[in-house]
C-alpha cells in the first residue's frame, strides 16, 4: 500500500490536572506524579454525594446507594472559569453564560497556534479546519435547568457544536469546523478527522482539539453505579491494585499540517503523524463492553497502512482506564500484535496513571504524551509499574511497563497512541519522530524582539515570560527568536520592542520594557483609519563620521541603496562618499563632501524604509534634504540629484570661508528689523514660532551676537564652514543654474511641503531649474511648511537623516498644528548602537506602522523558533454552581508567590444576568446626559465595567457586540428614549463603529436637537 502524506504535528497547548501549559504536563509525566486532588468546593458538595463504597468492585449493584458517588477525589484543573473575555471580544455577560470549555477552548487555540510560529491573524480567512473532540455538556444542564432564566446568551454558549463554531468564528477560520462525541475516544477520532481532512485538502491547517470539565457528581455517580468508578478517584492503570476509573479534565489543542508544506516553511514539527483510524466494535458482548477483536483489527489495519510492525514501535501509550476488563482486553489485544517482536519489549503506559480519565479529552491527553516523549526522545514512567498485574501477562506479550523514563535512540522512532470509547468507536494512531533539521542561526545577528498585548498589564506579564524563557535560550537563536517574534506577536495594540545584539542583553530589556508596560497607549491611538506617514529629510548640519554606519553593518537593504546611489555619486566627487563615511573620515564635514554625503544616506534611508513598506504620503525637506526629498516624491530623478547636490556643494566649498551661522531665540518678525543695515546678514532659517537662523560675514555677525546676548536673547553659533542660505551665496547661483538647465522639470508624484514657499507645491508647480537656484540663498521656511504639513492629519513623521536634527523641530510644531508622531531614522548622537535599524523598526511598529521585517534579517535567521505563548489575563471568573442554576461570583483564588498581579480586566458587574443593576458610567468626551444614558445602556447589555469603556472602544471588536446583542441595545434605548420611536436595525448594525457613533447617532435622531431627556421611567428599573 502506498503511503499516505505524513501530517506534522507543528504546535500545541494544553491544560491538564496538575499542569498549566505542555511544559508542566511534561515534567508532571517525567516526574511520575500524580495530579489528582479532592472535588473542588466550586464544583459541588463532594461530601453530600459520597458514600462509602462496597467492599469489593464486584459487589452486588444494590450495595451502592443510589445517587452516590464512591469517591471523593479526580483530576482537576486550576481555576477553569478563568477567562479573557475582552481579549476575544467576547462581552463580559456572553462569557458568563458561555460554556467554560469553549473559553478553555478558545484561549488553548490561541496559544497552539503560537507555539506553531504562526500568528493567529494570519490564518484568518483560511480554511483551517477545527475539529473538536467533546463527550460531556454538562454546563447545558446547569445553565438551562431553568427556563424562566434563558436568553439567547444562554443558547450560544451552549452545545458541542459552539466548542469548535466558536473557535472558526473568534480566529475566523473557513474550513471544516465540527465537534465529535464517541464519549472517550472523542479527541482522537477528531485528530483522525483532521489528519483525513489535511490529506483530501480540505484545509491546509487543522486545529485538533479535545475537551472535558467535570461540573457535576452525575458521570462520578454513573460510573458508581456501573461498578466502574475506583473508590480512591485514581486511575492504576495495568496494575494488581487496578480498581476502576478516575475522572479528570482536560483541554488540548494540536495544530497539525502536511509535513511537507511544514518542512517547506522551515517550521517547527514536534512528530508526525504516519496514520491514524477508526473503526466500532459492533454487537459484542455489551454496548459499554470492550471488544478485543474489534481492537485488534484496528491497530493492525492502522500498523498495515503506516507501513511499521511491531519491531518498528517502540512503545504504545494505551487507552489503559484501570479497569480489570478493560486492562485484560487491552493487553490481550496488543500482545496479538508484540508478541512475536524481535528484540525487547515495548513499553507501555498510559496517562491516565498520572491524573484519571479525561474522558473527551483522554485520547489528545495519550496523543500529545507521545508526541513530546519523541519530542524529547523520551518514553516517561509509568507510575504504577511496581505494581504491575501479573495476571495480565505483559512479559509474554513483549510488553512493558517503564519503572524509570526510557531514552530513544536516534534516527526515526515510532510510537503508537489508542483510546477507545464506552460505545465501542475505537481509535488509533502511529507516530514518527520528527526529520532532524539542523538551523543554526549567526552568533553575531542582532535582532528586534516584538511582545504585543491586549492591555498594558498583560504586556508586562508577556515581557516578563518572555525574558524569563529567552534567558535560557542558545545564543545564535537571538535574531531567529526575534524574526519569529515579528512574525507571532505583532499584533495586539499594546507593544514594546527592543532590539539587542545578544540575548542576555534582550532579556534585561525586555525586563527594563515590562516595568514601563503600564505607560503604554494603544499602537493605532484610538485612530480609525490607515495611518499616513511623512518623511522629513535632514539638512546640512547633521553629518558626522560614520553616519548610518550601523545601518550600513546590519540592514543589507540599506547597504545594497547606498552602494546604489554611491556609485551615481562618485564619478561627480572624485571619491566614495560610502567610504568615507564607513571610515570616519573628517573630510566629510566639508561642504563638497558633506552635501553629497548627506544626500546618499537620506536617500538610502528613504529607499529602505519604502522598500520595508514604510512608504510616505507626503514629504518635506530642509535645505539639501529636499533634494532626497525630490527623489522620494518622483520629482527628480536619482542620477540628476546626485549631479546636482555634488556641484552644488563643490561650488560654495570654493566660496570663502568669512561666514558664519547663529541660532536665535526670536521670531522672524523680530529678526528682520535687526538685518536692515546689515547687508551682509540675512535669515538662513525659520524653524519655529522663536527659532530662527541668522547667516552671513562673520564679523557682522559676531556684532549682532553680542548686541543680543546684552538683551538676554538666548543665541548659540552653529559649527558651518559657510554662511549658508546668506547673501554671501550668491555668486554660485548662476553657474549652479546653469548646471540644473538639462534637468528634467516634472510634477512630484507625492505632495511636497517646500521650505522654499513654506507650504505645498500646488497646481502646476514644480521642483525645476529656478527652484533650485532660488533654494540656495532663500530662508528655509521649515516651521511654516511643517505647519502646514501638520495640517493635513499626518499620523506619522519619519525623520531621514544622520542625527535628529528636525525631530526635536517638529515635537514643538505638534501643539499648534497637529498630533503626527515623530520618530527619527538614526540615534540622536554620532555613536550609534550596532543595532539602530532593529530599533527603528521596532519604534515604527510601536507607533502604529507595519514594516516588512523580513529586510533586517538574512535568510539564515528567517527561521521560525517557538516562542512562549500569550499569557492571558486570568480575573474574569464566572461559574454555575448546582441546579438551582444561580450564578456564583468567585473571587480570584489566592495568588501564588511570584505569579503575575497586574492585569485589571473587567470582571462581571454585579446583578443579575439580565445585568439590571450596573452603574451609570463616566461623562466622557461627549459630557452630556445623553452620553452618560448611552454608555450606561452599552454596559448593561455587554456587563462591561463602566470603568473600562470609552467612547472610541468598537461596539463589535472591543466590546463584542453582534447582532443579538446590537438587538437588546435597540429594545433598551427604544424603552429609554421612547420619543424616538423604532430605531432602524440595519443602521445600528452597519453603520455605528463606536460607542461615540452611537451616541453621535441618537444626538442626530433627536427632532429638536437638544440635549437628551431623563431616562424614562421604566430604564431604570428594566
Amino acid at each position: 500500500m502506498t503511503e499516505r502524506e505524513p501530517i506534522a504535528v507543528v504546535g500545541l497547548d494544553c491544560r491538564f490536572p496538575g499542569a498549566r501549559d505542555a511544559q508542566e504536563y511534561w515534567s508532571l509525566l517525567m516526574d511520575g506524579r500524580d495530579g489528582t486532588d479532592r472535588v473542588p468546593e466550586q464544583r459541588w458538595d463532594a461530601d453530600r454525594y459520597h458514600a462509602t463504597s462496597p467492599a469489593t468492585p464486584h459487589s452486588a449493584h444494590d450495595a451502592r446507594p443510589p445517587g452516590r458517588s464512591n469517591t471523593l477525589r479526580g483530576g482537576f484543573i486550576a481555576d477553569p472559569d478563568a477567562f479573557d473575555p475582552g481579549f476575544f471580544g467576547i462581552a463580559p455577560r456572553e462569557a458568563a453564560a458561555m460554556d467554560p470549555q469553549q473559553r478553555l477552548l478558545l484561549q488553548c487555540a490561541w496559544r497552539a497556534v503560537e507555539d506553531a510560529a504562526l500568528a493567529p491573524q494570519d490564518l484568518a480567512g483560511t480554511e483551517t479546519g477545527v475539529f473538536v473532540g467533546v463527550m460531556a455538556n454538562e454546563w447545558a444542564f446547569l445553565q438551562l435547568a431553568d427556563y424562566d432564566r434563558i436568553t439567547a446568551r444562554h443558547g450560544l454558549g451552549n452545545g458541542y457544536f459552539m466548542g469548535a463554531n466558536r473557535l472558526s468564528y473568534h480566529l475566523d477560520l473557513k474550513g471544516p469546523s465540527l465537534a465529535v462525541d464517541t464519549a472517550c475516544s472523542s479527541s482522537l477520532v477528531a485528530v483522525h478527522l483532521a489528519v483525513n481532512a489535511l490529506r483530501a485538502g480540505e484545509c491546509d491547517h487543522a486545529l485538533a482539539a479535545g475537551t472535558n470539565l467535570i461540573m457535576t457528581p452525575v458521570i462520578n455517580i454513573f460510573y458508581t453505579q456501573a461498578g466502574l468508578s475506583a473508590p480512591d478517584g485514581r486511575c492504576k492503570p495495568f496494575s494488581a491494585s487496578a480498581d476502576g476509573i478516575g475522572r479528570a479534565e482536560g483541554v488540548a489543542v494540536l495544530v497539525l499540517r502536511r509535513l511537507s508544506d511544514a518542512l517547506a516553511d522551515r517550521q517547527p514539527v514536534y512528530a508526525v503523524l504516519k496514520e491514524t483510524g477508526v473503526n466500532q466494535d459492533g454487537r459484542s458482548n455489551g454496548i459499554t463492553a470492550p471488544n478485543r477483536w474489534a481492537q485488534q483489527q484496528l491497530i493492525e489495519s492502522v500498523w498495515r497502512r503506516a507501513g511499521v510492525t511491531a519491531d518498528d514501535i517502540r512503545f504504545v501509550e494505551a487507552h489503559g482506564t484501570g479497569t480489570l476488563l478493560g486492562d485484560f482486553i487491552e493487553a490481550q489485544a496488543l500482545g496479538e500484535l508484540t508478541c512475536g517482536r524481535s528484540g525487547g519489549s515495548v513499553a507501555l503506559g498510559s496517562v491516565k496513571s498520572n491524573f484519571g480519565h479525561a474522558e473527551g479529552a483522554a485520547g489528545i491527553a495519550g496523543l500529545i504524551k507521545a508526541v513530546l516523549a519523541l519530542h524529547h526522545r523520551t518514553v516517561p514512567p509509568s507510575r504504577f509499574a511496581d505494581d504491575e498485574n501479573p495476571d495480565l501477562d505483559l512479559p509474554g506479550r513483549r510488553l512493558s511497563l517503564l519503572r524509570s523514563p526510557l531514552k530513544l535512540p536516534s534516527g526515526t522512532v515510532h510510537a503508537a497512541v489508542s483510546s477507545f470509547g464506552m460505545g465501542g468507536s475505537n481509535a488509533h494512531a502511529v507516530l514518527a519522530s520528527a526529520p532532524r533539521t539542523v538551523r543554526r542561526g549567526r552568533s553575531t545577528a542582532p535582532g528586534v524582539l516584538t511582545v504585543s498585548a491586549s492591555t498594558p498589564e498583560r504586556l508586562r506579564a508577556n515581557l516578563l515570560a518572555q525574558a524569563d524563557a529567552l534567558s535560557r535560550r542558545p545564543g545564535n537563536q537571538l535574531a531567529q527568536l526575534c524574526w519569529t517574534s515579528n512574525r507571532v506577536k505583532s499584533r495586539l495594540p499594546h507593544r514594546a520592542a527592543v532590539a539587542a545584539g545578544d540575548l542576555p542583553a534582550l532579556a534585561a530589556e525586555l525586563r527594563r520594557a515590562a516595568e514601563r508596560a503600564e505607560e503604554t497607549a494603544r499602537a493605532d491611538g484610538g485612530r480609525r483609519g490607515e495611518p499616513s506617514v511623512a518623511f522629513a529629510f535632514t539638512g546640512q548640519g547633521a553629518q558626522h563620521p560614520r553616519m548610518t554606519a550601523s545601518w550600513y553593518r546590519s540592514c543589507p537593504a540599506y547597504a545594497r541603496h547606498f552602494d546604489e546611489i554611491d556609485q551615481l555619486i562618485a564619478p561627480h566627487t572624485g571619491v566614495s562618499v560610502r567610504d568615507l563615511v564607513l571610515d570616519g573620515d573628517p573630510e566629510v564635514q566639508r561642504a563638497r563632501l558633506a552635501q553629497p554625503a548627506l544626500f546618499a544616506v537620506g536617500y538610502a534611508l528613504a529607499a529602505t524604509l519604502a522598500e520595508a513598506g514604510i512608504r510616505p504620503s507626503y514629504v518635506i525637506g530642509h535645505s539639501i534634504g529636499e533634494f532626497a526629498a525630490a527623489c522620494a516624491a518622483g520629482a527628480l530623478d536619482a542620477a540628476d540629484a546626485a549631479r546636482l547636490v555634488a556641484r552644488r556643494g563643490a561650488l560654495m566649498d570654493k566660496l570663502p570661508e568669512d561666514g558664519g551661522m547663529l541660532a536665535v531665540g526670536l521670531a522672524a518678525a523680530e529678526v528682520e528689523p535687526l538685518l536692515v543695515r546689515r547687508a551682509r546678514l540675512g535669515v538662513a532659517a525659520v524653524n519655529g514660532p522663536r527659532s530662527t537662523v541668522i547667516s552671513g560675514e562673520s564679523r557682522e555677525l559676531a556684532a549682532l551676537e553680542a548686541e543680543l546676548t546684552g538683551r538676554k536673547v538666548a543665541v548659540r553659533r552653529l559649527t558651518v564652514s559657510h554662511a549658508f542660505h546668506s547673501p554671501l551665496m550668491r555668486p554660485v547661483v548662476e553657474e549652479f543654474r546653469r548646471e540644473c538647465a538639462d534637468v528634467s522639470d516634472r510634477r512630484p508624484a507625492l505632495p511636497v511641503f517646500s521650505t522654499v514657499y513654506g507650504r505645498e507645491l500646488s497646481g502646476e508647480e514644480t521642483m525645476d531649474t529656478r527652484y533650485w537656484a532660488r533654494q540656495i540663498t532663500e530662508p528655509v521656511r521649515f516651521a511654516e511648511a511643517a505647519g502646514a504639513l501638520l495640517a493635513t492629519g499626518v499620523t506619522h513623521v519619519v525623520e531621514i537623516g544622520p542625527r535628529a536634527v528636525l525631530t526635536p523641530l517638529l515635537s514643538r510644531l505638534r501643539a499648534d498644528s497637529g498630533h503626527a508622531v515623530s520618530l527619527h531614522s538614526a540615534h540622536p548622537g554620532e555613536h550609534a548602537p550596532a543595532h539602530r535599524p532593529q530599533q527603528l523598526f521596532g519604534e515604527l511598529w510601536c507607533a502604529g506602522l507595519t514594516p516588512d521585517w523580513d529586510l533586517l534579517y538574512d535568510e539564515a535567521d528567517r527561521v521560525p523558533r517557538r516562542l512562549p505563548p500569550y499569557l492571558f489575563d486570568q480575573s474574569f471568573r464566572s461559574w454555575r454552581s448546582g441546579t438551582a442554576a444561580r450564578l456564583v461570583e468567585h473571587s480570584a483564588p489566592p495568588v501564588p508567590p511570584g505569579t503575575d498581579t497586574t492585569s485589571a480586566a473587567p470582571r462581571l458587574p454585579s446583578g443579575d444576568d439580565r445585568g439590571e443593576s450596573c452603574p451609570p458610567a463616566p461623562d466622557g468626551d461627549l459630557p452630556d446626559s445623553l452620553t452618560a444614558l448611552t454608555r450606561r445602556l452599552v454596559c448593561r447589555v455587554g456587563g462591561h465595567d463602566p470603568a473600562h469603556v470609552h467612547d472610541h472602544d468598537r461596539l463589535h471588536e472591543d466590546l463584542g457586540f453582534d447582532s443579538i446583542r446590537v438587538m437588546e441595545l435597540k429594545t433598551r434605548i427604544e424603552d429609554a428614549l421612547p420619543q424616538l420611536g423604532s430605531l432602524p436595525i440595519e443602521e445600528l448594525l452597519a453603520g455605528l463603529r463606536s460607542v461615540a457613533d452611537l451616541v453621535g447617532y441618537l444626538r442626530g435622531q433627536l427632532a429638536d436637537g437638544s440635549p437628551a431627556p431623563q431616562p424614562a421611567a421604566s430604564e431604570g428599573t428594566r
